[in-house]
């Protein structure tokens, strides 16, 4: 079968192939040193896609399944990656300049040493400083009301998950105590201080060490 990659902007052919796969055709056209400048990529599915020092700069990646895809070295200045999955993609060293990453999934995605990172990553921020109000759920779906005052660390990835040094807690809502689901240790009573047993201050480790929960009631529920 025969695809064809083509301009964003002037419906032009960028590239073209008789293979497999739009996936497969995209490959090829970077090995082959293509301009992919501008491509009009949207919604492609690119899984574990090979595009290494791609040059994709203002290209239209909008919905793409970009996840675990290698993206090294690529220039991905001005491409549009609103909802595109980058889970797990490895963007190490791209150039991220002027790219719109908004709602884009960029859970454990490798963003060492990529160039102008700071908005792709402030795009994904939900956390404010100040006191703040989250929920937690624990076990025998009882949920607990969370005060993450402003002095403590706090932190998500790229998804909705949050994670926090300590808390005070507010309320518990189905029981007079809340258990915690990951140890059946951890106990949450209202009034009382929480603390985690360690903080990781790495910010991409979504699971990792703190007081996790979400900022809305119905996220915890049914998480």
């Amino acid at each position: 079968m025969k695809f064809e990659i083509k301009s964003r902007w002037s419906g032009e052919v960028c590239f073209s192939l008789e293979t497999e796969s739009l996936k497969l055709c995209v490959e090829a056209a970077v090995k082959s040193g293509a301009n992919l400048s501008g491509a009009d990529l949207s919604g492609a599915d690119l899984y574990r896609a090979n595009l290494s020092r791609a040059n994709l700069s203002g290209a239209n990646l909008s919905g793409a399944d970009l996840s675990r895809a290698n993206l090294s070295r690529a220039n991905l200045s001005g491409a549009n990656l609103y909802r595109a999955d980058l889970s797990r993609a490895n963007l190490s060293g791209a150039d991220l300049s002027g790219a719109d990453l908004s709602r884009a999934d960029l859970y454990r995605a490798n963003l060492s040493r990529a160039q102008n990172a700071e908005m792709a990553i402030a795009q994904t921020r939900i956390l404010p400083d100040g006191d703040l109000v989250g929920w937690k759920k624990c076990r025998n779906r009882v949920i607990v009301k969370l005060l993450i005052p402003k002095e403590a660390k706090r932190s998500n990835a790229f998804g909705r998950k949050c994670r926090a040094e300590h808390v005070t807690v507010i309320e518990v809502i189905g029981a007079d105590v809340g258990l915690s689901d990951r140890d059946g240790l951890t106990k949450y009573v209202a009034g009382e201080t929480v603390h985690c047993d360690k903080w990781d201050e790495n910010f991409q480790e979504e699971c990792s060490g703190g007081i996790h929960f979400f900022i809305t009631r119905l996220e915890a529920e049914r998480y």
